[in-house]
């Protein structure tokens, strides 16, 4: 690749400040928080000083599903850090772009997504759970939670089990069933097990050869735009239209761990510990420190790629300044310093690695020689604890293969819940600091072109692009209620429940016909205490849902934050009512008595004597 005139005079500058490898590519991210206030509203937003020299600063300003920025609210000088929006309301979210222009000419982007008392979003429409049943025939129990946890955030699930032996064309055709049977509502597709692989496409991202890729975009393009002949290699390289569909997949196929000390759990086995770990994590059974582990050992690429910039960019709006901690990657990194030491001997929200590739390793984020490689059997068996992880090498977008190290991510013991290969193209994922899924911002990803940028960012819309990971995932989940109870009272029918073992505001009350939902929201405001009566039940089967709901507060803002649903069943039998009883005397001196009639009740006279 050509090297412009900017980019060389930059590298000639960061050689001469750092001694390591990489160059400090966090020059081209403007890395962005916010800190708001509710009277008078305002956002003010915040960003890292470059270290260089800015000439400007160009802020722009967008609603979330806007699809373009428009002109700039304001350009500053290059001295300014801070810029603060007066023209906001309380109760809404923003989406803001700054562009900088630096002294030595390069560029750099940042994006937040941030709010002041952002509503909470309590339905999230419908997910094709498609499951291969020969990956994990006893899986039962641990999919039907699945399923329970998914309703619990808003989701309605349509489950769709499939053989790894089917065509994707076939997996695909149900899929495009289901959307077009129901294109408001339905919103997301999660691969579970080894569902068939689409190779499509003839790329060659990592300047080694071109080859068809692991596309499962094919399974979001619901416009039937693509090409699917018996040679993937006529199939596209880019998508023919956008995605419709969040996807991500969970695929333990082929993870033996092959020189691995001891060899990886089975395919089942691995597949029933990212089941559990997706429950933990979603009941906030897991905690983890809300900071960001830094490995750049690519550094700018000369200035074009600058891989790493994907990371600092969604790093700052999630965990704040001064809360993305770098590792060591100098060739002779003490161990205690290595990116793999690091991400496993602590907890990180975030993680970002890039160096040279292989289908199972990175190096220099690690300790094997020769070039202090981290493989995929050191992320599982080391349990590196990043739980959302972006990597960037060569052949790690080949994530089909043998012990490929973006799903050694999925297989850690206890923390590592989804992964995407980041830089070609750069990933943006800042709206999950405002309660989005991931599998929003991957869905974005796909789609974007121009609207969000990086300095350079190649392959874009590249048909590769996939997140390792279930896509429904937020990154701030609140610890539900538990024992929730149901039981007829004279008022009608009667909840109670243990409280949330977070700080929380209070509860929100929904009733469905069935476990499965769908659900109404009984409460206009939250409820503060632990029980709650529902008085405008009929005789009916009822279960009854209850959300915690605390208001949280990020680098991102603040938005209302709800937890997974607690559920109870309930057959409900109204108490019968009074019966107004009148006594009286027929003509023949015999007695007589009158009632009020009930609808469909029985009425049996009894009478006794002395």
């Amino acid at each position: 690749m050509k090297k412009s005139s900017c980019a060389l005079a930059l590298a000639m500058v960061l050689a001469a400040v750092c001694s390591a490898k990489a160059d400090d590519t966090f020059v081209y991210a403007v890395q962005i928080s916010a800190a708001v206030q509710t009277n008078p509203p305002q956002i003010t937003l915040d960003w890292e000083a470059d270290p260089f020299g800015a000439k400007s600063y160009a802020i722009y300003r967008k609603a979330k599903t806007d699809t373009s920025w428009g002109n700039s609210l304001i350009t500053l000088d290059g001295s300014a850090t801070n810029w603060t929006d007066t023209n906001v309301i309380v109760g809404s979210n923003y989406e803001y772009q700054i562009y900088k222009v630096a002294t030595l000419g390069y560029t750099g982007f940042g994006y937040i997504f941030a709010g002041i008392e952002a509503p909470f979003t309590e339905t999230r429409g419908t997910l094709i759970l498609v499951v291969a049943t020969n990956s994990a025939p006893d899986l039962s129990n641990e999919l039907s939670r699945l399923e329970t946890d998914l309703v619990g955030d808003g989701w309605s699930v349509i489950r769709q089990d499939v053989s790894s032996n089917d065509t994707p064309e076939s997996v695909r055709e149900d899929i495009t069933n289901y959307y077009w049977a129901d294109t408001n509502d339905v919103d997301a597709v999660f691969l579970f097990g080894h569902v068939p692989i689409l190779q499509s496409g003839y790329l060659d991202y990592d300047g080694h050869y071109t080859r068809a890729m692991p596309s499962d975009t094919f399974y979001g393009e619901m416009n039937d735009d693509w090409r699917t002949p018996a040679n993937p290699t006529n199939g596209p390289s880019y998508l023919p239209s956008n995605v419709a569909l969040m996807v991500g997949r969970v695929d333990m196929f082929n993870m033996p761990g092959v020189g691995a000390a001891i060899p990886f759990p089975s395919e089942e086995d691995l597949l029933r510990n990212y089941l559990d770990k997706d429950h933990n994590w979603r009941n906030h059974l897991i905690d983890v420190d809300p900071r960001a582990l830094m490995g750049d050992r690519r550094g700018s690429d000369d200035g074009a790629l600058a891989m790493a910039a994907s990371g600092y960019r969604i790093f700052e709006p999630c965990v704040g300044p001064g809360n993305t901690i770098q590792a060591n990657i100098q060739d002779d990194a003490p161990v205690d310093q290595s990116w793999i030491y690091m991400l496993s001997t602590g907890s990180w929200l975030w993680a970002f690695g890039d160096g040279g590739g292989e289908m199972n390793s990175i190096s220099y984020l690690g300790t094997n020689m020769p070039y202090q490689t981290v493989l995929s059997t050191d992320i599982v068996n080391d349990n590196a604890q990043g739980v959302f992880v972006l990597l960037f090498g060569s052949f790690l977008g080949n994530w089909d293969g043998q012990d490929n190290i973006q799903r050694s991510v999925l297989a850690t013991p206890t923390t590592g819940l989804a992964c995407v290969m980041s830089g070609e193209p750069h990933w943006f994922l800042h709206h999950m600091a405002l309660g989005e899924t991931i599998g929003y911002g991957t869905r974005l990803t796909m789609n974007n072109s121009k609207l969000y940028q990086n300095a350079s960012n190649i392959f874009t819309r590249a048909v590769y692009i996939a997140l390792m990971g279930d896509p429904t995932l937020r990154m701030e989940p609140l610890g539900p209620p538990a024992n929730v109870t149901a039981t007829t009272t004279t008022g009608g029918v009667g909840l109670n429940w243990d409280s949330s073992p977070d700080s929380v505001l209070g509860y929100h009350i929904y009733r469905g016909a069935s476990p499965s939902g769908p659900f109404t929201r009984l409460t206009g405001t939250w409820v503060s205490g632990n029980s709650y009566v529902d008085a405008t039940a009929t005789a009916n089967t009822y279960t009854y849902m209850v959300r915690a709901i605390t208001l949280q507060t990020n680098p991102s803002g603040s938005y209302y934050n709800l937890s997974e649903g607690a559920f109870a069943t309930v057959t409900y039998n109204p108490l019968p009512a009074f019966i107004n009883v009148s006594i009286g005397l027929s003509t023949s001196g015999s007695p007589t008595l009158a009632w009020n009639s009930l609808t469909g009740a029985n009425y049996h006279v009894l009478s006794a004597t002395n």
